[in-house]
């Protein structure tokens, strides 16, 4: 075997990762489309995310998200992030992260990106495609009744990357346990929509209102627990994943990114396949949805419970990191692998 030699390896900024995606959601939701097809098709290896707790502190966790990309993608690597919701109290983000890209031939690791704004953007662009593809399967236009029910970074990226997807809403609701952070988001879309915005006290009254309802909490058990508060069949993009009750899923038609991959780590989907005892209650995959194979009713409401697949982080990394390199701003280490002759 001739000599090879490992690729360089380069550090990619959360400041030139904004610079990549920042105006360019469109491009982001195609990259992340393009995902799900590779995913579906079998040309992908997501195994299951793992999770670091902590016995002192509970509400914190680290997760490992390992994948592997084929097709045009051709990548391995592995995002680490970590979930430390008391931050947000001392005016630190609550989520950061780091992404390792590794090259398929060799094994080498070949780029590091902060990856706290690709894990947001994928999240929201995931969010986005679902819903303007459910809003499409359900035989309808895209709703203009919108609810946001948490109100972090999150809520934020899904909003722009719904107004990037050519969503455009008549009214916007807002709730939050955090007055303060729901007012702050308020002004946030004050400064970018036109439609009548409402702050809600009650997260009943945000959910009636609105024919698409974000969910973007920390919750960490469900809170949402009557169905009929669903009564009039909306969208719901259950980003946060546990906020529903097992009732409210039992009621709903509801699809996945990956049902295996949701199964996991008491979701709200996996409090009820515990309840029922199967899977029967999910319909299928976005996937599905993309290529026609289920199509949703409208006289339920469809939930989307996006469990957050590695391999969208790894695709959307490998779009940043062409981006990066086509514009020759990439920033290497020199020397960062030694020992590269086995006998010295």
């Amino acid at each position: 075997m001739s000599e090879i030699a490992p690729p360089p390896f380069s550090v990619i900024t959360g400041t030139q990762v904004q610079a990549v995606t920042d105006g360019r959601e469109k491009d982001v939701i195609r990259v992340v489309e393009a995902a799900y097809r590779l995913h579906g098709d079998g040309a992908t290896v997501n195994p299951d995310s793992h999770f670091l707790t902590f016995p002192d502190r509970p509400s914190a966790r680290i997760i490992a998200l390992p994948a592997s990309v084929g097709g045009d993608v051709d990548v391995h690597g592995i995002k680490w992030i970590s979930s430390f919701p008391e931050n947000v109290a001392a005016g630190l983000p609550r989520a950061s992260a780091v992404l390792i890209l590794n090259d398929t031939r060799t094994g080498y690791p070949f780029a590091c990106l902060e990856s706290s704004v690709i894990s947001a953007a994928r999240t929201a662009a995931s969010a986005s495609l679902a819903a303007a593809e459910l809003s499409s399967a359900r035989g309808g236009g895209l709703p203009t009744r919108v609810g946001f029910f948490g109100t972090g970074l999150i809520a934020r990226y899904v909003h722009r990357y719904l107004a990037a997807n050519g969503f455009s809403f008549d009214a916007l609701g807002v709730h939050d346990l955090s007055a303060g952070h729901a007012e702050a988001f308020k002004g946030y879309l004050e400064r970018t929509e036109s439609g009548e915005i409402t702050f809600h006290d009650k997260a009943e009254d945000l959910i009636r209102s609105s024919d698409l309802i974000v969910f973007a909490t920390v919750a960490g058990e469900p809170h949402v627990s009557d169905p009929a508060l669903f009564g009039h069949n909306p969208l719901v993009l259950h980003v946060s994943l546990r906020d529903l009750s097992t009732d409210v899923v039992l009621a709903s038609y509801n699809v996945a990114d990956d049902v295996e991959h949701c199964m996991k780590a008491n979701t709200s989907l996996h409090l009820t396949e515990q309840r029922v005892g199967n899977r029967d209650f999910t319909a299928g995959t976005l996937f599905d949805v993309l290529t026609g194979k289920i199509s949703c009713p409208t006289d339920r409401p469809t939930v989307f419970s996006p469990f957050g697949l590695g391999v969208l982080d790894l695709a959307v990394a490998r779009f940043v990191h062409a981006e990066v390199a086509g514009a020759g701003e990439l920033r290497t280490v020199p020397g960062f692998f030694s020992e590269l002759k086995r006998y010295g």
